[in-house]
């Protein structure tokens, strides 16, 4: 079975989600240099997904706005329940995380070989 993600696009924002609308439960930010926005979202997901997986009817959700400095991020998504404070402060850490930013941005700009 193929996990089917959703790109959706508004204006020149972006969207990857799995489930239409996408829904923020939780939501943590942070702003990354341009990069091609679909690649930057997938990779932001997957390590959200991997330090998040275990959080109960957990979807990711990433959202990419145009900033003058790059892309605003707004990454969380669905949850069933309470979200604690200690799964706020995971998924910040992995959109500050420093190896992940630069693993992010060489891939989203294609010079990830």
């Amino acid at each position: 079975m193929t996990a089917r993600w959703h790109f959706v696009k508004d204006g020149d924002s972006v969207t990857l989600c799995r489930q239409c609308p996408p829904r923020f439960d939780f939501v943590v930010h942070t702003v990354l240099p341009k990069g091609q926005p679909k690649r930057l979202a997938h990779q932001i997901r997957q390590d959200l997904w991997r330090a998040l997986q275990h959080l109960r009817g957990f979807s990711p959700v990433v959202r990419l706005e145009p900033v003058s400095a790059g892309w605003a991020v707004s990454a969380g998504g669905r949850a069933m329940g309470h979200v604690a404070s200690a799964t706020l402060d995971r998924a910040s850490a992995v959109l500050d995380d420093t190896d992940n930013r630069t693993r992010w941005m060489r891939h989203a700009r294609g010079d990830h070989t």
